[in-house]
């Protein structure tokens, strides 16, 4: 039997000795295992959420998903409007925040600081100056009624409570506050914590708050430990309308009233159930953008790593041949040590080595942007934000904070307001039995002029004030008072009673021969003297 002879290989053209080298040459460097390719989730904005463990009670907890729906009896058609409206969710849903996110989800957002100070800082600013008490026609016999609310405030920590709020808010889109009035939590059954307290002012208010059952203490409580319960789902037309009249807390049932749920982005009513009906968490709003922001960010960071690449022209075939590794292993070489210390050999006539640097002019202005995209969201000016004053020629932040403090009063009565109005009412019950409706409270104002704009105002008041006495519009008595009252008066204490009689103290040094004083008086001032020292215009008599 003949021997075949042996088959010769094929001679490779260029092209395919340069592929099949580059083949080889991969093979020689250490690759990263890939990643596994996470499963895509399936999004279900209308899914009713499950509460944690201890939110319902155990006989609750035990019904299937759909006697779950809301822990309702009166509520037959929330899980089928739910099941209705899931059909048209997309699984872009959760990457675009366009459902509802989960409290655990939500709570881990929270350590970002992207998502963090846009909460943080409209908490901030809307309890940083306050609130102010005055009385309705100036009436100054409510002083100590409003000292003894202010310091009730101040024991109550109200302030600090509604800015714990307004974060809770912002995290979870939903919180509540907790009004103590030394009912006994230990028992979950109690039938105490059923009751309604009213309105802050009607007779429920009365017989619930008073002298001898005051308003102990406030305690906010984050909506992942809360659960509605009890609402109308069957006429929309009626005032409770997908409103809870009860919440489920950790188990025990407190009256809504006890127990007021804050939510300043609330969602429509197809939504409230997948919500447990809460609103939008400002975190979930920004969330596409932050999710842009991060990426841009290291995207940037990544160009600045890596912005110059070293290329090294030589003949790849070599790495088919043995010894063809020592390419290899000189690049690993070079790369591992590489710095402005290091040395890169190589052939001058069969080689070419260079450094292909990536242009980095503009990455400033895209990083910015994507930051700025944030506060867009948020409505919060970038200063504020990010604490950089903006650059250029006659670049100026003013308007911006005027715009933002206008937002901020303008979200103080629209999210706070009726709130604290309620708050301020039992604590005015706990103190003296009633309300007083002649004391209100106002929002002080963020914006504040500086030294020197302030003193501006004042001389132009002073001028203003001046042309109304000469003039006989008013009395200089009438604008000594009206600088008492005066919050923003340089001259704190002053009494207006105590006015100096300028023309007492003229006439000291005033002598007219075979004249009397009055008659001075009368001649210096063109009228009769007033009584007081001050002559009165000869049209005023």
């Amino acid at each position: 039997m003949a021997r075949k002879a042996p088959v010769k290989p094929a001679r490779l053209s260029k092209e395919q000795a340069a592929r099949k080298a580059f083949a080889e040459s991969l093979k020689r460097f250490e690759g990263a295992p890939k990643a596994k390719a996470s499963p895509q989730r399936q999004a279900k904005p209308f899914a009713i959420p499950q509460p944690p463990p201890g939110v319902l009670p155990s006989s609750e907890a035990r019904k299937p998903s759909g006697a779950l729906a809301l822990a309702m009896d009166e509520a037959p058609g929330v899980v089928g409007w739910s099941n209705w409206a899931s059909q048209y969710g997309g699984s872009w849903a959760f990457t675009e925040g366009l459902e509802f996110l989960g409290y655990p989800y939500l709570s881990e957002l929270s350590q970002r600081p992207e998502y963090r100070k846009v909460v943080e800082i409209p908490a901030i600013e809307a309890t940083r100056k306050w609130i102010k008490f005055t009385a309705k026609g100036g009436n100054k016999s409510k002083e100590s009624k409003i000292a003894d609310i202010e310091a009730e405030m101040v024991r109550l920590k109200v302030r600090d409570h509604y800015k714990t709020i307004i974060e809770q808010d912002g995290f979870f889109g939903r919180a509540h506050l907790y009004h103590d009035l030394g009912v006994d939590l230990d028992d979950i059954n109690n039938p105490e914590l059923l009751t309604s307290i009213g309105n802050g002012r009607d007779e429920a208010t009365k017989a619930k708050v008073n002298k001898k059952t005051p308003l102990l203490a406030l305690k906010p409580v984050e909506a992942l430990w809360t659960y509605p319960t009890n609402y109308n789902s069957t006429q929309p037309l009626k005032q409770n309308w997908y409103r809870p009249d009860l919440w489920y807390v950790m188990g025990t049932r407190v009256n809504s009233s006890r127990l007021p749920c804050f939510i300043s982005r609330p969602v429509p009513d197809l939504l409230k159930p997948a919500y447990s009906f809460g609103g939008l968490a400002l975190t979930q709003l920004v969330k596409p953008y932050v999710d842009n922001w991060l990426v841009t960010r290291q995207g940037v960071q990544d160009i600045i790593n890596s912005y110059t690449v070293f290329a090294l022209a030589t003949a790849m075939s070599e790495q088919m041949q043995v010894g063809g590794e020592v390419l290899t292993n000189r690049a690993n070489v070079f790369t591992n040590y590489r710095n402005n210390r290091g040395l890169m050999l190589y052939d001058k006539d069969l080689e070419d080595f260079k450094n292909v640097s990536a242009p980095l002019a503009g990455l400033e202005a895209l990083q910015a942007q994507a930051l700025e995209h944030i506060c867009v969201v948020a409505n919060e000016p970038l200063v504020k934000f990010t604490g950089n004053t903006p650059s250029g020629l006659n670049a100026s932040s003013e308007g911006e904070i005027r715009v933002w403090y206008d937002w901020i009063n303008a979200f103080q009565n629209s999210f706070i307001r009726s709130q604290l109005q309620f708050t301020i009412d039992l604590i005015q019950m706990s103190i003296f039995g009633k309300v007083d409706e002649d004391i209100t409270f106002e929002f002080v104002p963020l914006f504040e002029l500086d030294e020197k704009a302030a003193a501006e105002v004042d001389k132009i008041k002073a001028d203003t004030a001046q042309v109304r006495i000469d003039s006989g519009v008013i009395d200089p008595t009438e604008e000594r008072e009206h600088v008492v009252n005066d919050a923003a008066s340089p001259y704190p204490g002053l009494d207006p009673e105590d006015a100096p009689d300028l023309l007492s103290e003229e006439m000291q040094g005033l002598e007219i021969p075979g004249a009397r004083p009055e008659v001075a008086v009368q001649e210096l001032e063109g009228g009769k003297p007033n009584g007081k020292g001050k002559a009165k215009p000869k049209a005023a008599q």
